[in-house]
C-alpha cells in the first residue's frame, strides 16, 4: 500500500489506520508519562534528599514485575490485546490522579509515593507485553514492523524530549502536582485511540484460551531457552539495563550536585530575568529537564534512523555498534563536570540507547512466531524492567557511597566489556 502512495520507508507504518490512531493517542500519553517521571524524581529527592530513595522507587516496581510480566505475556497470546491495554491504561490514569491529589494537598509522604509506584509497576508489567505484541497487529504483519518499532521509539523518545522540558517548567513554577494531574489527563487520549481501532485480529482459538496459564507460560519459556539467538539478545538488553541505564535514576543527582555550578548561567537566565511569570519554586528542575530533553532529542533521531533501515539491512551488525556506543558515551558523561558538554553527550547517549534497544526489539520480533510473540515479549519486557529496576537500586546505593559519577562510570565500563565479549564470542549476532 505504502509503495503506491509513495510513503517514505521511514513512515510506511502510517499507511495503516490503526497505527495512526495509536501513534497519536500513545504519543500524547507518553508526554504525560515523562512529565510524571521527572516530577516524581524531583518530589522524591525533595522529600528525602537521598539517591538511595531514587533507587528504591525504581526497585519497588520490580516486586510485581516477574509474576505479572509472565502472566501478561500469556494472556496477550490468548485474549484481545486491546482489552488488556484498556484496563492497564485506566489503572495508570487513576494512579496519576491519586498522586496529584496527595501532592497538591501537601499531605504526600514518601510511603505514598512507594505504594503508588508499586501499583504503576503492576499495571506496566501487564501492559508492556500487550503493547509490544499489538504492534504487529496494527501494521498487519511483519513487512512494516521495522518502521513501526522505529516510529514507536521515536514517539517514546520524542515524548522524552517534550515531557521533561514541560515538567521542568511546571515543577519550577507550580510544583509537582500539576505534572501528575496532566499525566492523568493524557491517558484519555490513548484510551480513545484504542476504542477507535477497527479490524484487529481475533483472539486465538477457545482451545488455547482454555489451556492452563502455567502450562502456557512454561511453553513460552521452553521456546526461549531452546533458541540461543534469543537468549543472547535478551542478555544484551539485561546487562545494559542493569549496568548502563540506571544513569536515568541518578540524573537528579547530576543536575543538582555534579553539574550545579556549571548550570547556574542557564538557571539564572530562566529564573532571574522574569522568564516565568510565576517565578521559580524549584530551579533545580530546569537543568534536569534539559538533560532529559537532550536524551530525548538524540533518541528520536536514532529511532528515525532505525525506522529508515532497508529490508535487507544487516541489523545484527548495527546492533553490535549500538551495544558498544551506548556505554562508551555514558562513560564520558559520567566524568563530565561541564553542563554544556554533558548536554551534548546526552544527545549521543539517547541516540545510541535507542539504536541498541530498537534493533534488539526488532530482531526478537522477527525471529519469533506469531503465536509465541506475547510470551517472548513478556520475557523481554520483564527482563528489561527487572534489570533496570535492580540496576537503579544498586546505582542508588553506590552513588550514596562512592558518588554518582563513579557509580555510573563503573556500570558503563562493565557494560562496554560485555558488549565487546558478545561481539567476539558470538559472531552470529553480527550476521542477523
Amino acid at each position: 500500500m505504502y509503495k503506491s502512495l509513495h510513503i517514505p520507508a521511514t513512515f510506511r507504518a502510517f499507511s495503516h489506520r490503526n497505527y495512526q490512531l495509536w501513534f497519536i493517542g500513545q504519543g500524547i500519553s507518553l508526554i504525560g508519562t515523562w512529565m510524571q517521571t521527572m516530577a516524581q524524581q524531583v518530589l522524591v529527592y525533595r522529600l528525602t534528599g537521598s539517591a538511595t530513595s531514587l533507587g528504591i522507587i525504581s526497585f519497588i516496581g520490580l516486586i510485581p514485575l516477574i509474576p505479572l510480566s509472565l502472566w501478561g505475556g500469556s494472556i496477550t497470546d490468548r485474549f484481545p490485546k486491546r482489552t488488556i491495554i484498556l484496563i492497564t491504561q485506566s489503572v495508570m490514569l487513576v494512579q496519576a490522579f491519586l498522586l496529584a491529589v496527595l501532592t497538591r494537598s501537601g499531605t504526600v509522604q514518601i510511603w505514598h509515593v512507594y505504594v503508588l509506584a508499586f501499583i504503576l509497576g503492576a499495571a506496566t508489567a501487564v501492559d508492556l507485553p500487550a503493547r509490544q505484541a499489538l504492534t504487529v497487529d496494527m501494521v498487519e504483519g511483519k513487512e512494516d514492523l521495522t518502521s513501526a518499532i522505529g516510529l514507536n521509539s521515536a514517539m517514546f523518545n520524542g515524548a522524552r524530549a517534550i515531557g521533561p522540558a514541560l515538567a521542568g517548567i511546571l515543577v519550577a513554577t507550580t510544583g509537582e502536582a500539576t505534572a501528575f494531574f496532566l499525566n492523568g489527563l493524557t491517558f484519555i487520549a490513548v484510551i480513545i485511540s484504542l476504542l477507535l481501532m477497527r479490524g484487529l485480529p481475533k483472539p486465538k482459538s477457545q482451545i488455547e484460551r482454555d489451556t492452563s496459564p502455567l502450562k502456557h507460560m512454561v511453553g513460552g519459556l521452553q521456546f526461549i531457552f531452546q533458541r540461543q539467538t534469543i537468549l543472547i539478545l535478551v542478555s544484551l538488553i539485561a546487562v545494559s539495563a542493569f549496568l548502563s541505564m540506571p544513569y536515568n535514576i541518578l540524573l537528579p543527582v547530576f543536575a543538582s550536585e555534579v553539574l550545579k555550578l556549571s548550570a547556574l548561567p542557564v538557571v539564572a537566565a530562566l529564573c532571574n530575568t522574569n522568564s516565568f511569570i510565576m517565578g521559580c519554586q524549584a530551579p533545580e528542575a530546569l537543568p534536569l529537564g534539559l538533560l532529559y530533553s537532550m536524551i530525548g532529542v538524540g533518541a528520536v533521531i536514532g529511532a528515525l534512523v532505525v525506522a529508515s533501515l532497508p529490508t535487507n539491512a544487516r541489523r545484527g551488525r548495527l546492533l553490535t555498534i549500538g551495544n558498544l556506543a551506548f556505554p562508551l558515551f555514558l562513560l564520558l558523561f559520567a566524568f563530565s563536570s561541564n553542563f554544556f558538554l554533558s548536554l551534548i553527550l546526552t544527545l549521543f547517549i539517547g541516540f545510541s540507547f535507542v539504536w541498541q534497544n530498537a534493533l534488539a526489539n526488532t530482531l526478537l520480533q522477527f525471529v519469533t512466531p506469531d503465536e509465541l510473540r506475547g510470551r517472548v515479549m513478556g520475557v523481554y519486557s520483564m527482563t528489561f524492567q527487572a534489570m533496570f529496576r535492580l540496576g537503579g537500586l544498586q546505582a542508588g546505593f553506590m552513588a550514596d557511597r562512592l558518588g554518582a559519577p563513579i557509580a555510573v562510570g563503573i556500570g558503563a565500563a562493565l557494560s562496554l566489556l560485555y558488549g565487546l565479549f558478545v561481539a567476539f564470542r558470538y559472531p552470529k549476532v553480527r550476521q542477523l
